[in-house]
């Protein structure tokens, strides 16, 4: 690639809230009126070919307003730098972000500060991507390994992984990564859907949107529990009735119990089966989630849409608390902590099952399921990718399903764009859509 003179010349941000709500689309057991929104910025520089990186983070409506805010406090370390320089090294961005020690007293590394250094990062990412011509996993997936690895931060991992083993996992995944790439290009990544289970559907939609699920492809559904016990039980076995004993079907609390609790309504649920029970407890509880675990056996337990950083990933896997981790795009720092993560799982045997039930989610982690498959862990045995059938109509590479599978994004970056109609409609208060309800 020629080296240029380009520069980042602006950092926009962008309060984008659809509503969801009205429809109880994401509703769940804590969070039953959700408006699924994005703070967005996009990087714009003075290259000649005018590329701009786009990133985001996911919230679901108030409060969204705040995150922006966190990310346009980042812009006096972005505006100015070398696009060059960036894309050859996001790591660079990555230390200098976290390690403001001004801003990193609001966490450290953790909560909205943190979650605006990852939308920062991840539109890096997604200009690096755009610049080299591949979908972000094949950018990962075709990095050397030394690479990689330099784009981590180890500060607090070592004593459960090292640079050196790092690069070894990786290392030892190369052989067969052009076959797996093919593999993947022809038939896609493992899909699981949430679209049937969210709790606040009458159980006439479940029934029809989990006979649609079996129909398009899909081999495990997704259910929202936790609310109320008796409810749960009849929209279980109506769920297994509908999909027979052959399709998985997980069960998502969203943190609503506490350890005893959890374990007596997950065992309550048995008999149907349950493949998984997603955020049984509070995120931040570790030995929770071991109890948990061992209370519920042989239902897997999983967690990590809001696990907050690496370090509680770490934890949780040397804890032996979880069977399944599910990162997420936009929770922790970005591209460079979620490498931590996914080589962190690879050294534990973990699957790793993304979190995707939000604006942009399914966009962003198929690209990190997809390096994990064809660069590091080799294997989509026991791991899909979750996908929610909300909004992708509004972003320019939009996740695709094809028999239940994702397939994979061909176009240049991390497929995290919006249409600028999106944008112009949803941006609130004063985008079309918001500026004539709230007038109404």
């Amino acid at each position: 690639m020629p080296a240029t003179s380009a520069r980042i010349t602006a950092l926009d941000t962008h309060d984008i809230r659809f509503p969801t709500s009205r429809e109880l689309d994401g509703s769940d057991a804590m969070n039953p009126d959700p408006d699924y929104s994005a703070a967005y910025a996009v990087l714009r520089t003075d290259a000649p070919d005018g590329l701009e990186g786009h990133g985001f983070t996911f919230t679901i409506g108030r409060g969204n307003d705040v995150q922006v805010a966190a990310i346009a406090a980042l812009r006096e370390h972005v505006v100015g730098r070398s696009v060059d320089e960036l894309c050859a090294d996001p790591g660079s961005l990555s230390r200098d972000l976290i390690g403001d020690s001004q801003l990193r007293w609001l966490g450290p590394e953790k909560g909205v500060m943190h979650m605006a250094v990852g939308a920062v990062l991840n539109a890096v990412w997604d200009l690096a991507a755009k610049r080299a011509g591949l979908p972000l996993w094949r950018l990962l997936a075709e990095a050397e390994p030394a690479w990689l690895v330099s784009q981590v931060d180890f500060r607090y991992l070592t004593d459960a992984l090292t640079p050196d083993e790092a690069l070894e996992l990786l290392r030892a995944a190369r052989a067969g990564r052009e076959e797996r790439a093919a593999r993947l290009l022809a038939d896609g990544y493992p899909a699981y859907t949430t679209q049937p289970g969210w709790l606040g559907y009458s159980d006439e939609k479940l029934t029809r949107l989990a006979k649609q699920a079996v129909a398009d492809g899909f081999t495990q559904i997704k259910l929202k529990v936790g609310a109320d016990l008796a409810d749960d039980v009849r929209r279980c076995r109506t769920a297994r009735a509908v999909i027979g004993p052959d399709v998985r079907m997980a069960i998502d609390a969203n943190q609503r119990w506490d350890v005893a609790e959890a374990i007596e309504w997950t065992n309550a649920l048995a008999e149907f089966d349950p493949y998984w029970i997603e955020e049984p407890t509070s995120p931040d509880d570790i030995l929770g989630h071991a109890a948990i675990r061992a209370g519920v056996r042989p239902i897997r337990t999983a967690t990590g849409e809001h696990v907050q950083n690496r370090v509680v990933f770490k934890q949780l896997l040397q804890a032996g608390a979880i069977d399944i981790l599910q990162l997420d795009a936009t929770r922790v720092g970005g591209v460079n902590e979620n490498l931590a993560i996914l080589l962190l799982a690879a050294k534990f045997g973990i699957p790793v099952c993304p979190h995707a039930g939000g604006v942009g989610l399914c966009e962003l982690v198929q690209h990190l399921s997809m390096f994990d498959f064809v660069a590091l862990s080799g294997t989509t045995e026991d791991r899909v990718v979750e996908f929610a059938d909300h909004l992708h109509g509004h972003f320019v590479d939009p996740a695709v399903i094809v028999n239940g599978r994702y397939r994979a994004p061909c176009a240049p970056g991390f497929s995290a764009q919006l249409h600028r109609d999106a944008v112009d409609t949803y941006s609130f208060p004063g985008g079309t859509f918001w500026s004539r309800e709230l007038d109404s």
